[in-house]
Order: structure tokens, then C-alpha cells, then sequence
């Protein structure tokens, strides 16, 4: 199976611009913005990771190793990141982990990539000098954990030209949000709609839906034969879900469903990022960061040990390296490297970024505490009992669900690294 991977190409789509995680105030004012001055892909995730870092060792774990991310906004800082994992991979035997941008292969201009399709497309000239047998098309904004082997002998037993990794839910909003299928008893694709009004549900499961979690596996040359024709196509969205996907089953192509039974969060809004951190602090959490069998691989600044000064009330806190926390009250939260915590300061159900200071008897509750913010003493970050007064004031926002949202503080002339 291993000599079999060498044959995969992996594509990570890594290029949106997260719009949907940030808060639309009064007017249509954005606030609470967290991919303000970083790719989506940049987040931060359980503390000291990346969301990159998720697909990445999902990858390396899975012995893949030859991996385009393909990336277009604000993709200095994922840059930045990704070469911190680059010494991981070998070119003497063929590996390669490179980020490529839009580079104008087939327009006369160089123009954004137009859809996930269009994005690959775009990038078949360094697919193909790779000579792959498949391609593996990943997302960057998703939580779960995946041998991607189990998915491609699933495929290859299948003499499938295209496998699609779905999910069942019973969560009707997330499936209008989705790809939702239609599979025969042998989980061959029959019917494909991209984010439907009215989702059909499963034949005898009312309620429960099979939606796409945006994986793909294509065989190499179908897959060039596909977007090729599709991007001839002027009236196309050059989209994997509207266009590729509901095409290929119309023509009834070799396209089925491999179905996945654990954990998944696509990190596409402020509620689901922040639930996604939750599980992380919750008694059993559903997605594992212990197991030794499958590391999850993170690179980055070094920091001097995390250190607690006085005891305080602390239960289901999740803490990094190079944290000062005084005697405070804490609770179900996520505290990144280098956070300062004064003297009885009480958080909860919150998310506080790298470099964040919060001062004695501030209260932060189901917050998210982008980096390099202070919290005054005495201030409140909670919806319904705001009491903050500092520069951040007016960037602050609030979701329908209570989070509140302080976005990147950014002192004047300084550059956003990260």
C-alpha cells in the first residue's frame, strides 16, 4: 500500500477567504473579523496548532507525500508555516509540499481561481508532470481525523472514477450548507444536489441526510478530462459540488461514496470553530489530540513552559507552553502560547489566542480573544453585559448564539505575522 501512494497527488484547496468567519453588524459592517490579516487555513486550533496542521498530518500520517496547497488570500503567514514543515519531506525521493498561487497558466492574465474546480484546473501543469494515477482533493477547514488509505482502497476496489467522502447528519441546516447524495445499496452516487433548499433525506432514515465533507479522490485522467471540458463551459460556476460532481453522476461515470463514521466539523463560521474547540475541553471530547498512534504535527516558535503562579479554580482548561496564569478562575477553555492571566480573572467557554493579556478580575465568557489583545482590569467580555472600553471597542462583534469576537489587535506600523 505504501508503493501504491506514491502513485496519489494531494491537493489541499486552501484558497477562501473564510468570509462567514466574522460578525455582520448594522449596515453590513464587519466585525469580529478572524481572517482579517490571516488565511482561513492560518487559524489557530487547540492552542498551538494551525487549521493547516489538521490536513497536513492527516496526510503524512496516511504516508502522502507529495502535496500542493493551493492558495490565494492573504497566504503569507500559511506561507510562512508551511515551510516550517517542508524539511519533513524528502525531494530525494520524490516528495514535495509546495504552495502554488494563481500563476496565469491558462489566462492570458493572472486572475483568482473562479472555483474549487477552476483552482485545480489551473494547476494541472504541475499534477501531471507528477504522473499520478490519483488525485486526492482535500479541504484545509476541517476538523477530523482520516486514513486516507482506507479511502483509496475504497476506490481502487470500486474501479471508481470518482469517490466522495460522505457523511450521514441529521442536522438539516448543515445539509442545505452541503453537498447532499443519493447512493444505491452498493453507495454508487445516483443523485447529487449542491446545497438544496429541501435536502432529500435517506430512503428509509427521514431526517438524516448523506452530505459531502469535500474530499475527493479522482482517477488522474478522468479528472483532466472532466475540468477540461468544464472549463470550456462559460455558463460553469468551475465548482466541484455545482458542476463537476452533479455531471458526472448525470452521466452516470463511475462515481460513489465512501462513508465516514467519526468526528467531523467543517470550520466554516464563529459557532463552529468555537464548537470545535469546545469538544477539545469537554470531559471525553470526540476529536482526539492524545493518541500517540496518529501525532498531529505542528511547527512554530519555541516557548519556556506553561506556569500556573497560585492556585486557582480550574477545570477543563486546555493550556500551552509559555502561558502565566495567576490565581484565576477558568473554565472550558482553549489558552494559546503566551497568554498572561491576572489575579482572579474569570473565563469560561472561551478561546484566547496567542499573546493575549488578560488582566486581574476581567471576565471573558464565551469569547474568542484573537492575538495580541488586552483586556483591561474589570472589563466584561460577555453578550448582554459588555463592559469594555478599550481600542478594540468598535472592531468587537457578537453572533446571533452570544460568542463574542475581538479580532487581531494590531499595534500602529506593526506587520500581521500570523
Amino acid at each position: 500500500m505504501e508503493e501504491f501512494t506514491e502513485k496519489i497527488v494531494v491537493i489541499i484547496l486552501a484558497g477562501g477567504k473564510g468570509e462567514r468567519l466574522s460578525v455582520v453588524g448594522e449596515n453590513g459592517v464587519i466585525r469580529g473579523q478572524l481572517t482579517e490579516y490571516r488565511a482561513k487555513t492560518s487559524l489557530s486550533f487547540a492552542g498551538k496548532y494551525r487549521m493547516a496542521d489538521i490536513v497536513l498530518s492527516n496526510c503524512w500520517n496516511s504516508k502522502l507525500y507529495k502535496i500542493f496547497v493551493l492558495t490565494q488570500y492573504k497566504s503569507q503567514t500559511l506561507y510562512r508555516h508551511i515551510a516550517q514543515w517542508q524539511p519533513k519531506f524528502i525531494p530525494e525521493r520524490g516528495d514535495c509540499l509546495e504552495i502554488i498561487q494563481p500563476q496565469a497558466w491558462t489566462t492570458p492574465e493572472l486572475e483568482p481561481y473562479s472555483g474549487t474546480a477552476d483552482a485545480v484546473y489551473e494547476n494541472l501543469f504541475w499534477i501531471q508532470n507528477l504522473k499520478p494515477e490519483l488525485v486526492l482533493v482535500l479541504s484545509s477547514d476541517h476538523v477530523y481525523k482520516m486514513d486516507y488509505r482506507d479511502l483509496i482502497l475504497f476506490h481502487r476496489k470500486r474501479q471508481a472514477e470518482l469517490t466522495v467522502v460522505a457523511k450521514e447528519t441529521d442536522d438539516r441546516e448543515s445539509a442545505k450548507r452541503s453537498g447532499v447524495l443519493q447512493v444505491d445499496q452498493d453507495y454508487k452516487v445516483i443523485g447529487f444536489e449542491e446545497k438544496p433548499r429541501e435536502p432529500k433525506s435517506i430512503p428509509g432514515k427521514p431526517g438524516t441526510f448523506l452530505i459531502s465533507m469535500g474530499i475527493y479522490v479522482f482517477n488522474h485522467k478522468a479528472m483532466a478530462k472532466v475540468l477540461k471540458a468544464d472549463a470550456a463551459d462559460v455558463g460553469s460556476k468551475h465548482d466541484f459540488g455545482h458542476n463537476i460532481i452533479p455531471k458526472m453522476v448525470a452521466e452516470d461515470r463511475e462515481v460513489f461514496a465512501f462513508p465516514f463514521k467519526g468526528y467531523w466539523q467543517d470550520i466554516g463560521t464563529i459557532d463552529s470553530y468555537h464548537a470545535a474547540q469546545m469538544d477539545l475541553v469537554s470531559t471525553l471530547p470526540q476529536f482526539n489530540l492524545y493518541d500517540k498512534e496518529w501525532p498531529w504535527w505542528t511547527f512554530g516558535e519555541q516557548w519556556p513552559p506553561g506556569k500556573i503562579v497560585f492556585h486557582g479554580t480550574i477545570k477543563n482548561l486546555l493550556y500551552c507552553e509559555g502561558c502565566i496564569i495567576d490565581r484565576a478562575e477558568i473554565y472550558s477553555s482553549v489558552i494559546s502560547p503566551g497568554v498572561k492571566i491576572g489575579m482572579d480573572a474569570r473565563i469560561s467557554n472561551s478561546v484566547i489566542m496567542e499573546g493575549v493579556t488578560i488582566e486581574p478580575r476581567a471576565v471573558v465568557n464565551r469569547g474568542i480573544i484573537d492575538k495580541d489583545n488586552v483586556i483591561p482590569a474589570d472589563a466584561v467580555i460577555e453578550a448582554g453585559r459588555m463592559n469594555y472600553e478599550g481600542v478594540q471597542k468598535d472592531k468587537i462583534g457578537i453572533t446571533p448564539s452570544g460568542i463574542v469576537v475581538m479580532p487581531r489587535y494590531l499595534k500602529p506600523g506593526e506587520e500581521a505575522k500570523s
